[in-house]
């Protein structure tokens, strides 16, 4: 039992590391440009695209992905036998499952690198949702779509956001019943959608602000900022 709970220590902790890397400072430092320190002053790929250019915005975005995706996805595997191997239930399995995807939503919103500061946690929830297959994916996809669709109508990535982080949790519940599958055991599932709409509307506290002041900036399909 103690080298189990250590086991699941590290893994949280390794995955909340993973998730605190700040991909967007680093490349911008390859530029010349600390983006903490310019534009919106985020981290995340939306401030990236402003300072650095759509390509670099656009590879940002995807390895924040990519550091809520890999740890997600390798701790899936590890776990789809948790239940013989740890003598732990399903729906315990799906709670540590999601604990090590919000380990590294928490890395990235509050990272060790940055004075544990960082970004709004968005790109890295999906690849949180992209990983675990099939619950999660399918209304990760669907808020992503909804997320474009939105770019596209506002030319506001923070209404895109708030959107798709709202609808979330409708999403993920309309799917476990709609696929007929057993919501007693993936309750965590649900409660990880819940967290990360309530964290991403409250990260995006002064962005609301700024909608109801009518001065948040947009964007252009190229990425450049406009009023």
């Amino acid at each position: 039992m103690t080298s189990t709970l250590v086991f699941i220590v590290l893994g949280l902790l390794l995955a909340y590391l993973i998730g605190a890397i700040p991909f967007g400072v680093l490349i911008g430092r390859l530029r010349g440009v600390d983006i903490r320190h310019s534009g919106s002053g985020n981290t995340g790929a939306t401030n990236a695209a402003r300072l650095l250019g759509w390509r670099l915005g656009v590879l940002v975005f995807m390895l924040d992905v990519s550091k809520g995706f890999v740890p997600t996805l390798l701790a899936g595997y590890i776990l789809r036998d948790g239940d013989y191997v740890l003598g732990m239930p399903l729906w315990a399995i799906y709670l540590l499952w999601v604990l090590v995807g919000m380990s590294c939503v928490a890395g990235h919103m509050a990272s060790p690198f940055l004075g544990f500061r960082g970004g709004k946690g968005v790109a890295t929830s999906l690849g949180v949702a992209m990983a675990i297959f099939p619950d999660l994916t399918y209304p990760g996809l669907a808020c992503l779509g909804l997320w474009m669709v939105c770019v596209l109508a506002t030319r506001v990535v923070s209404v895109a956001s708030l959107v798709s982080a709202i609808a979330f949790p409708a999403l993920v519940v309309s799917f476990v019943y709609w696929a007929d599958r057993d919501m007693s055991i993936r309750w965590p599932l649900a409660g990880f959608a819940l967290v990360v709409a309530f964290v991403v509307v409250w990260r995006h506290r002064p962005n609301i602000a700024r909608l109801l002041a009518g001065y948040e900036p947009r964007l252009d399909l190229m990425g450049r900022k406009r009023r």
